[in-house]
């Protein structure tokens, strides 16, 4: 997409809106999926939570992707959105008894985190086939919010309690099908991922019968210029090495699997908002758009750095700003960041806006949520249509007939 494109995207559905490009979206699918071609059996699960609107799912869908989920709305969507029960991983964590039961209900496959559920699900349904998420106490991930490998993290089965686990599985004879584990997002060292394969492979060698073994995901992608990125080809080939070794030590072909969400949409996303304001004050010039955490929560909540770029004057001198929003705390999405000169009215379009940015949008300060538009085949697509006042109060029960105003005591006496 141009920069042109973009703007004719702001002009037709209005500021602020994500849009997605769909030829970056394949690109990096095909990137994945050639980067391990060397192993017979491939699944790619997109992760649904990275960017959950039901269009990207129907994509996803038509690349020959899985899906990964962690919700039965989640299950629900990929339903809906065309994918067979047996292509939808259910990674739930913290849930009760009854999702699970649901989630297995609809065919998809399970994924259990917690010894209390795998005891509870394999007492009542033994012969419904189960993955174990195993925690391999491993530190990976940009950000302590989404390191979730540790040996503190409340995801999943401690790989010191395998004893208990063999224990479960073999009372309750238990079907296993697949070991899985996540280390955490933004991962940068390949060689923390492999000892943390390692680990899940010794961790397989317990179970007989699997079909499948998950890595997870967590690849880092770039979010500004030099920065650094998982190196997916060296990845690729090292772990398929090793993958394929263990297969024949195994005794069987096993599928190799991967839930990615970030990889495959972050670069895709480009959130536009327009300027509200130009505040200069005695140190900093602040440049205040039409949004807020309410839209984009990732750079207050994770730290994290998002490329800002004018598109409505892109050749002007660069000056310095601090890009901030409209909600009623601190919203600053950028500090001190060198921008072209920036003018009220004016469209910023903030980059790596595809993973984790509309799916964590709220209605805070009773805002609307902005539009979703997808960029595909050169058309822009309107995908999910801007909220309106109604959606605000859609679901909200009005009980004004309890209430009476009552009159103001000053002016009754007066």
């Amino acid at each position: 997409m141009t920069q042109e494109d973009l703007l004719g995207v702001a002009k037709e559905f209005g500021a602020p809106v994500y849009v997605y490009d769909a030829e970056k979206i394949k690109s990096q699918y095909n990137r994945l999926t050639t980067a391990f071609n060397g192993v017979s059996k491939l699944k790619l699960n997109y992760a649904a939570k990275a960017l959950s609107n039901i269009s990207i799912l129907r994509l996803m869908n038509s690349l020959g992707s899985g899906l990964d989920t962690v919700s039965i709305q989640e299950v629900q969507l990929g339903l809906q959105a065309g994918f067979k029960p047996s292509d939808i991983i259910f990674t739930p964590n913290g849930v009760s008894l009854e999702e699970l039961e649901t989630a297995a209900a609809l065919g998809v496959k399970i994924n259990i985190d917690n010894l209390s559920l795998l005891e509870q699900f394999g007492n009542k349904h033994p012969e419904i086939p189960v993955c174990i998420r195993i925690n391999p106490h491993v530190m990976a991930g940009g950000n302590a919010n989404i390191s979730v490998g540790h040996i503190d993290s409340k995801f999943g089965i401690s790989i010191h309690q395998i004893p208990h686990i063999l224990r479960i599985t073999t009372l309750t004879k238990m079907n296993i099908n697949g070991i899985h584990m996540h280390t955490g997002s933004d991962i940068l060292d390949i060689e923390v991922f492999l000892y943390a394969s390692e680990i899940l492979f010794e961790t397989a060698k317990n179970f007989k019968n699997l079909d499948f073994i998950d890595f997870g995901s967590g690849f880092k992608v770039p979010y500004k210029e030099g920065d650094i990125e998982t190196n997916i080809e060296e990845l690729g080939e090292k772990l398929s090495k090793r993958f394929n070794d263990f297969c024949k030590q195994y005794g069987k072909p096993l599928t190799l699997a991967f839930e990615p969400g970030k990889f495959l949409v972050s670069e895709a996303g480009s959130f536009l908002a327009k300027v509200n304001v130009v505040k200069q004050t005695t140190s900093t010039v602040f440049a205040s758009i039409d949004s807020g955490f309410n839209h984009l929560i990732r750079p207050m909540l994770y730290g994290s750095t998002h490329g800002i770029s004018n598109i409505s004057n892109p050749n002007g001198r660069e000056r310095f700003y601090s890009v901030v929003g409209y909600i009623c705390e601190t919203d600053t999405f950028a500090t001190n960041r060198k921008i072209a000169e920036i003018t009220e009215g004016d469209i910023l379009c903030f980059k790596n806006a595809g993973a984790y940015c509309f799916t964590m949008a709220s209605n805070y300060n009773s805002r609307f949520r902005p539009a979703e538009v997808l960029w595909y085949n050169g058309e822009a697509i309107l995908i999910r249509s801007a909220e309106t006042m109604e959606d605000i109060l859609r679901n909200q029960v009005d009980v004004k007939d309890l209430f009476t105003p009552k009159a103001n005591p000053v002016l009754q006496s007066n």
